[in-house]
């Protein structure tokens, strides 16, 4: 991909915020998640709610919810949103493995990608920080964006791997 294709990237080659302002407003969506893996007693502890630190998920949760309405504040180049929605919720994979999907809505001029991509990340590092002292070796092994609609692409969704 050449410089000039990037929306990032003004012709000096400078980075700069993509002017959005004609754009149509529109209802956009979009849905990320992170895989977190640990050992088996780690996962235990979390759903047996037995971690001195409180409600891991509940916690976690509420950092997604946060983290994707201060995107903007994060990373440096994405517009400030009037989030309609977000939502975090988890799965367990396998005895040692936790599924975090991030769920995002607006209605706007641009994408809610790195809204639900970054309460995707900001969840999984919530968990590890309250299950450190017990799972130093747990691993955030995937953050990915899983769909969006809206906007000028339309919808995009990730293929089954």
């Amino acid at each position: 991909m050449s410089q000039s294709t990037l929306s990032h990237i003004n012709a000096a080659g400078e980075a700069n915020m993509v002017d959005v302002s004609s754009k149509d407003n529109t209802h956009r969506r979009a849905v990320a998640c992170a895989i977190l893996s640990m050992r088996k007693q780690t996962l235990s502890a979390i759903t047996e709610h037995t971690l001195g630190k409180g409600e891991v998920l509940a916690v976690a949760r509420i950092a997604g919810i946060q983290a994707a309405k201060k995107c903007s504040d994060l990373i440096p180049l994405c517009h400030p949103l009037a989030l309609s929605k977000v939502q975090v919720d988890f799965e367990i994979l396998n005895q040692t493995a936790l599924k975090i999907v991030a769920e995002c809505r607006v209605s706007g001029q641009t994408g809610v990608e790195m809204e639900a991509l970054t309460a995707a990340s900001v969840a999984a590092l919530t968990v590890y920080d309250m299950c450190k002292a017990i799972d130093k070796g747990m691993v955030v092994e995937q953050v990915c964006l899983l769909e969006k609609h809206g906007g000028k692409s339309g919808t995009w969704r990730r293929e089954s791997e």
